[in-house]
């Protein structure tokens, strides 16, 4: 699954707080910052668990932010280990 999210989802605490509520779902994957300001998450996982986890993200403290969700569902790639922080 990747998702971009645009709003006011830079300088916000967005990508640690994404990172914290990854801990309570069995998905892997990473966040990071784009340069046009949005905010790409992509994680792999049950169908069931990445639901989950996306919708905890907009429900967990970070709704207010964001202005736009775009959601791709792709096939999982695999080689992903934990939940990280991309610089």
């Amino acid at each position: 699954m990747q998702i971009l999210y645009s709003g006011h989802v830079q300088g916000v605490g967005f990508r640690y707080t994404v990172q914290t509520l990854a801990a309570g779902y069995a998905v892997t994957g990473s966040v990071r910052n784009l340069p046009d300001g949005r905010v790409e998450l992509t994680a792999e996982g049950t169908p069931e668990e990445l639901e989950a986890f996306r919708a905890a993200v907009r429900t967990g403290g970070l709704g207010a932010n964001i202005r736009q969700e775009e959601a791709q569902w792709t096939p999982a790639r695999g080689g992903l280990a934990g939940f990280a922080i991309e610089r």
